[in-house]
Parts: C-alpha cells; structure tokens; sequence
C-alpha cells in the first residue's frame, strides 16, 4: 500500500474513467397543471413518534412515567385527537401515535415535545440472488475471506457463550442448524402481518419464520448444520455456537413500521442480548437523531453490540443510508462481493468438468443426459456471427439430438437459441466471445423450450478443439468452482454516506454479495438459499463480535467498533467490470474496508478515534485531528504512516461520479503522502500522540465528498487503517428543496396542491382564478361517492437533501405570520426527483398539508391567507439567513360556506 505502488493505479484509472451530466431547466407556467399526474404511489404516513425531553437512559423510569403523563393530560386539555399505539421507556421517552398532519402540528408545539418523527414502512429487505439458481456461493468462501475460517479452526473461537439477538422475520426454529441454540424470542406481528396491506399485529411467543430473511441472516452469524456438509465440512456460520435470541417484526410477507422495531429492541435488551444485529433500516432517513438510530446508541450505552447494514440503496446516489445504522456507536456495514461462486457444471467425455450458468427463459438441464457436441460448419473461435440469421445459421435437420456449441456475437441469444432448436438441437452451449462468463437471456416468443446454457471464452475454445475428433458431455450435476468477477469490491447496492451531519458513514465492510446460508425448511426443503444485500454483510459483523466477546468478555460494547475498523482491510474501486488494483474504492461506501477477525485478535495496539469526520472545508481549510495509538503489549510497535487516499465522490447526489482529487496530509508535522511515510514508535504499554492535518483535495468539485485512510503498516504486527472523509466547499450551499420532474419535464417547487380543482400550482406561477378551500368533505370521483377528501391547501415538496428542520406558517393576506402550524425535525431527503420513478419505497415529494384549524385548535377565520414553509439546512445556523430556505404559497382563500 506504498505511495510508489498507487502511481501506476492512478493513471490507469485515468484511462478507465469517465464523466458526464445532464442538467434541466425549471420552466414556469401560467397554465394549470394536471393534478392526476402527482397522484402515484407515495410513502404516506398517519404514524409519528412523539420524544419527548430527556434520555430513558438516563432519568427513572418514575420520571419518565410522570413526563409521559402530564404529555397525556395536556393534549386532552388542548383538545388535541390522537390515538396512542404505544409508549417506550426503556430506550426512547415517547409514543407511537395515530394522527393526522394536522394534529401532529399541534403535537409539535407543545411544551416538554423534542420532536415529532414519521414512523416509517419498513419493508422486508431487498435480497437477490446476483447470478442466477444454479449459482451456490459457499459460505466457507466468505469466512475465508473475513477471517472466521482461521478464527474457528486455529484459535478455538465459536462464539459459545455469547447471547445474539436476531431483529428480523424470526428464525426457523425448525431448522437443524439452530438446534436448541434460541434461548429467547417474540413473534411481534404474527404471519398475516402486512397480508393484503393490512396491518394487524398478531403477538405470540413463538418466532418462527416463514418470510426467510431472518433465517438466512441467523445462519450467517452462527448457523451449524452437520446434516448438509461438502467435502467432509459442516454448514457453520461465522460464529457456529452462539445462543440466539429471535425477534420477529415481519409477516411471512410485506413490511414491518418502526414503532415494531422499536418495541424489538426494547425487548431485546430486557433479553440480555449481548450482540443485536438489524439487517433492515429506512433508507435516507440520515440522521443520527432519528427515534431508531438515536435508541440503537442507547442500546450500545446499555452493553449491547448494535449491528445493522447499511443499506442497498446505492443505485439512489449519495447520503442514502438510514435507520439505526446511523448510530453514533452502531457498527454500520457495508457489502462486499463473495470471492468465489460455484457453478452447476456438465463434464465432457475426456473427463473435464465445465462450469456454466443456465440462460434465463429456457429450462433447466435434465441431469444424466447425454449429448454429442457439434457446431455450425466452418466456425471458429473468431466467427463473429455464429449461429445468427445473417450468417446461414443451421441446416434443417442438422442438430438433431445433439448440443450445438455457438459463439457470442452479433444477434442476440434468443436468435442463437432458436436457430438452434428449429435445426432439432437437444441444447444449446454458449460460450463468451471475451474474458469470463456471462448470464445470458433467451427469452422470447415463441418459448425456448430446449437447455441453454453459457460458459467462459476459454472452455468454449477448449470444446471447439475437441468436436474434430469427437466429443460428447453429460450433464451430470458436477460443480465447478470459479473466482468470482467482482470478488472483494464493494457491492454496487451497497448504500452510500456520509450522514447528513457529516459523520464518517458507513463503518466497515463484510461479504455480503452471493452468501449461501440457512432458509426456511417451510419455504425450500433443501433448508439453504443464495441471497445477496448488506442484510447478508452486517450478520458477518456481529458473527465476529461474538468470537470477539468470546476471547476477550470485558471488551465494552462500545469499543467492539474500534476493534474491527483499526484493523480492516481496503477494497479496490471497480469500475464497471474493471477492478483497479491499488485505487481504494469510496471511503464512503466501504467504510474502513473489509473485517479482519484475525488481526483484531491479535493487534495489541488500538487507534483512537477509529474514524475521522472532517467536516466542511468552507468553514476551515484544513483539518488538525488527535489519533491517540494505545500499546496494551509488551512488545515495542513499529509503523510507517501513509496517507492513503480513496476515489473524491464528484458529480450529482443521485448520480455520483468518482473524481481523481486527493486530500494531503502531514503527521506530526511531516508530509504522509511521500513515499518514506513517517515512522511512528509506540513502546509497550505507552500511548503516542499522532497530529493529523488534511487538506482537502485541490481542484475537486464544489460539494465533493473526499476520503482515505491513515495507513499505519507494520512488518511485525498487523496494519491499522483509520478512515476519514470531508466536503468541499460550503455544505450549506446544497439545495434541500428541489424542483420535481413531472411528466418528464423540471417544474418549479415546491407547489401548492388543489385537489378538487386537481391542479398544483408551481412556485412562482401566475393565477389567474382565485384558489379557494371549503374545508369541506368532497366526493372527487363522481363514481366513488363515499370516498371522500378534504377541500384543503397542501404544499408539495421535493426534499432534494436532509433537512435540519422544517416549519409550516400560515400568512395572512399582508404577509404577517398568523401562525405556526407544524415544526418537523430531522427530514430525510426524497429517494428521486422524477415522479416516474417513485415507488410504496421511493418517493419524490413530501405533502405537508393545513385542515384549515390554527395550533389553539380553533378554526381559522373566513379570509386570504399564504402558507409559508422555512427549511433549515444540514448543520444549518439559523440566525444566518442563508442557511434558511423559503417557499411561500400564492395566495388563497378560506371560504368555508
């Protein structure tokens, strides 16, 4: 990782990278839009959390009861209409309510209320499956390369002893590798939970899962089943010994709501779980002061481990991370793509055994069968158009019985595969026309309807040179294990940071892409399904915890995170199929890189603090931080110190570019960025001040994120990386309310929404009509007479970034403020900006919305009012004036009959 060893990467990443942008002009109209346009599938909520002051886990429970009842009794006296769903005590002070926009501004403004927060729908995590069925990835690959192979087999660590907590779909309590291991659990919702959208919690006691994700996650951590064993090894976990405690808040299908999690891991600290993994998060939702993220820390502060992915939102740009994986002592974990897969393989006649994937839309090979191989006359292995139309494709007749070996190249699979079969062929043999494999799709009309299957460029040229003489293979359900493409490099859905505070997001990386591991016996009878997501990376991370908490039992639940990120290891930027060795990947996606188990085992010498969040470079040009090497053994330590620079995040929040702009640094007064380094000496059991001073990158564009790694390397001990990462320039200069593309074009927001005139009227537009409120119940559809709207003013608007606060005004006709209707804390920012591409999971706008009742709750009077909407950016000053953003409504009128 020397200076002298990154030029060569460098510059053949300038040769890789690209860049380009599109930009799209607001336009603004007097004429009035379609309404119907904005009506698509939004994340709305009638569900909020009420905190209120004071820390559960630092008051009596006494004190926290008394706050909660005199929040009680004030909202009776001021009238206000709420139903509670539940109260918390143990690691937040507050409720789950049911209540209209409306009356949550009311909420906010009473007294002893710290903030009003929308519980979220949490879906089940998105898993895929990368590749395709007939790829199993081994979960011993995986513990190979975190370490858990060598810390199972060489230092006796299993985990025994160590109470893991599972918040997730439960666990299979049927299922052979978890037998008499889960010593505690609730079942939170029941299996029709989320059924059909509807919503009815169910409790019992019994966990058991029927969605799958909980029990592939449990057996990541510490699954054993010595009933499905390959070459004389056992299916194990990372921590094959651990107890489980098993907390389930998802149906056997749909989502869960955070006020459920909560509830979980409430319970799961009352359990004595020593290690609680979350697999699950609500994405963009990027604070540290969220109700879950903010009870995650509690939950640290109270001896539990919390670990929770960091999300698969990659593809949604950056700060797309959320939920409790945003705790300021929360391990957040990254993915990292397995090292190898194993593919389903045929063996020919001499005895060599080829690996293949099966193509999407044809079926699978039937095993034992028995085909010879030919192909078309006068191929080779530089045909270009091999088996397509253009080229002859294949004599009727000529194939009959047989497998056909085709190159790829020129038409498309479907054209190959169905030349093929129309020529009588019993299958099809593809092989790439370039370095590797592909996962081909024949798809089509009419069907496929004979076996396809794809294999590397060098095994086709190997088949190719044996037809001559005559070859046949066997489809015999062989397995041929291969590297995979894309092994040890981030995984491209692995959600990027950092926080929208600018705290250093996420912490560390772990396998996450193509992890073999425990499934519902319910659901597949082999009891074992592939599944990639950070929900498969975190489960690796509390694995290791738990060998850790093994070998070392007083490690305080807060130091577990240190433990792991001084000694990880850095992942290499890939850029599309590319990996470039030497060039570490964002900082901001991996974190501190890959765990190591074995060097966090074995490092005597801890750095603190583990990362360092540098903050905006507006405000300060430089940045000085104190890394403190604490030496616990009697052994003198020796490192070199690198600054080791990550890829600068350039670009758009949604469409991040990477940019070849680094930081520099000096330690203790010395340049880091040479190649000699600096030598730093810590003696046995002494502490060594390191002065670390970055300057952020030079020429890297305004509202860049950059990042990198002090890299302390050692030939005696293991290497210790400490990550940080910045902005450049003026964070407050990012726009939070942003402009909506609507039927494909950029309209000015945020708008205000008529919905009996089913028109919104965009910021800055002109209107002719008056706009007028009845705050009357309205049929809208003449067709659907009993469903009924309210005739009331909304504003819709695009949350382009995480907002400090927002706070809804009502103005009256001269532009005085009447009142505050609503104050929001904390916004997560919209996941698009496009309307097109929303989802029930991503959303384009938020609507804050006024019932026409002011916050004493009496009825505003007959007359022409404004809504005025104020934003307080991330980190945000709000006696400066340009930290604030305003929209104000056009005028409207209340006209109640």
């Amino acid at each position: 990782m020397k200076n002298t060893l990154k030029t060569a990467s460098l510059l053949s990443l300038a040769l890789l990278l690209g860049a380009c942008g599109t930009s799209t002009t607001p336009t603004t109209t007097t004429a009035q839009h379609d309404g119907s346009l904005l009506k698509t599938a939004q994340v709305v909520t009638d569900r909020w959390f009420v905190e209120l002051e004071g820390d559960p886990t630092s008051l009596s429970s006494q004190s926290v009861g008394a706050q909660q009842t005199t929040f009680r009794a004030q909202a009776a006296k001021q009238g206000i209409k709420y139903q509670e769903i539940s109260a918390y005590q143990t690691l937040f002070n507050g409720f789950a309510v049911q209540a209209s926009s409306s009356e949550m501004g009311r909420i906010s403004q009473m007294p002893g209320v710290l903030g009003i927060y929308p519980i979220h729908r949490v879906d089940a995590p998105e898993t895929t499956v990368d590749l395709n069925a007939t790829v199993t990835p081994e979960m011993f690959y995986a513990k190979g390369m975190t370490g858990a192979d060598i810390a199972q087999n060489e230092l006796g660590l299993t985990g025994k002893g160590v109470k893991v907590g599972v918040i997730d779909s439960g666990i299979d309590v049927d299922h052979p590798a978890f037998k008499g291991r889960i010593v505690a659990g609730y079942d939170f919702v029941g299996d029709d939970y989320g059924k059909d959208s509807k919503y009815v919690p169910v409790p019992d006691d019994n966990p058991d899962d029927c969605g799958g994700h909980g029990t592939h996650v449990a057996g990541i951590i510490g699954g054993y089943d010595p009933g499905n064993s390959r070459d004389g090894r056992p299916f194990a976990g990372v921590a094959p010994e651990v107890s489980f405690g098993a907390y389930r808040i998802f149906g056997c299908g749909g989502s869960s709501y955070d006020d459920v999690i909560l509830a979980a891991m409430e319970r799961s600290v009352k359990d004595g779980m020593q290690v609680v993994n979350m697999s699950l998060g609500s994405a963009f939702d990027n604070w540290k002061e969220t109700p879950l993220a903010k009870a995650a820390d509690r939950m640290v502060k109270k001896g539990v481990v919390m670990v929770a992915s960091a999300g698969n939102s990659g593809a949604s740009g950056t700060y797309s991370m959320g939920g409790p994986t945003m705790g300021d002592q929360v391990i957040s974990v990254a993915s990292v793509d397995n090292a190898k897969i194993d593919l389903e393989g045929f063996t020919l006649s001499n005895g060599t055994k080829i690996g293949y994937y099966t193509a999407t839309g044809a079926p699978a090979p039937t095993l034992g069968t028995t085909l010879s191989i030919t192909k078309r006359p006068g191929s080779t292995t530089t045909t270009t158009n091999d088996g397509c139309t253009v080229s002859g494709g294949f004599a009727p007749g000529s194939l009959t019985g047989k497998a056909v070996l085709i190159r790829r190249g020129t038409c498309s699979f479907y054209e190959k595969a169905k030349n093929a079969q129309d020529a009588g062929a019993s299958a099809v043999i593809l092989y790439n026309n370039a370095a590797g494999y592909i996962s081909p799709t024949v798809a089509g009309t009419p069907a496929i309807t004979i076996p396809v299957v794809s294999i590397s460029d060098t095994d086709g040229a190997k088949i190719d040179g044996l037809i001559a003489a005559g070859v046949s293979m066997t489809f015999d359900g062989s397995k041929v294990s291969i590297n995979n493409p894309t092994a040890n490099a981030s995984s491209s859905f692995s959600s990027i940071g950092m926080s929208a505070e600018l705290e250093f997001k996420p912490d560390l990386g772990a396998p996450g892409g193509n992890i073999y591991s425990t499934y519902p016996l319910s659901a597949d009878p082999t009891g074992y399904e592939v599944l990639s997501g950070t929900s498969m990376a975190s489960p690796h991370v509390a694995g290791a915890a738990a060998l850790l908490l093994q070998a070392y039992p007083n490690t305080a639940a807060k130091d577990m995170r240190t433990m792991l990120m001084n000694t990880a290891s850095l992942r290499w930027y890939l850029n599309g199929s590319t990996l470039v060795t030497g060039v570490p990947d964002y900082a901001q996606r991996q974190g501190a890189g890959m765990i190591n188990i074995v060097n966090a085992y074995t490092n005597s010498v801890r750095a603190t603090p583990a990362k360092l969040s540098l903050g905006e470079s507006a405000t300060f040009a430089t940045r000085s931080k104190v890394v403190v090497l604490k030496n616990t053994g009697a052994r003198r330590e020796v490192y070199t110190a690198y600054n080791y620079p990550a890829l600068t995040i350039g670009g758009t929040t949604l469409a991040p570019t990477p940019v070849q702009k680094y930081a520099t640094m000096t330690i203790n007064g010395q340049s880091a960025d040479s190649a000699s380094g600096v030598q730093i000496i810590v003696p046995p059991f002494s502490e060594v001040e390191l002065n670390v001073v970055v300057t952020p990158p030079v020429g890297a564009a305004d509202k860049a994120q950059y990042g990198g790694y002090v890299d302390l390397e050692s030939t005696t001990s293991p290497n210790i990386v400490v990550p940080y990462g910045g902005f450049v320039g003026d964070y407050q200069s990012i726009q939070v309310l942003g402009n909506l593309i609507v039927g494909g074009k950029s309209q000015d927001f945020p708008a205000l929404g008529d919905d009996v005139a089913d028109t919104y009227y965009t910021e800055g537009q002109t209107v002719a009509n008056p706009i007028d409120y009845t705050f009357k119940q309205v049929a809208l559809d003449a067709a659907k007479p009993n469903e009924l709207t309210l005739d009331a003013p909304y504003v819709i608007a695009q949350i382009s970034h995480q907002a400090r606060k927002l706070t809804m005004e009502l103005l009256d006709g001269n532009g005085a403020v009447v009142d505050t209707l609503l104050k929001q804390e904390y916004l997560g920012r919209n996941c698009t900006n496009d309307v097109s591409k929303t989802s029930s999971t991503c959303d384009a706008y938020n609507t804050y919305s006024w019932d026409g009742k002011l916050s004493n709750g009496s009825a505003a009077a007959n007359g022409t009012y404004q809504l005025r909407v104020k934003v307080l950016k991330a980190l945000g000053d709000e006696s400066v004036a340009s930290d604030t953003e305003t929209y104000t409504s056009q005028k409207f009128t209340v006209a109640r009959p």
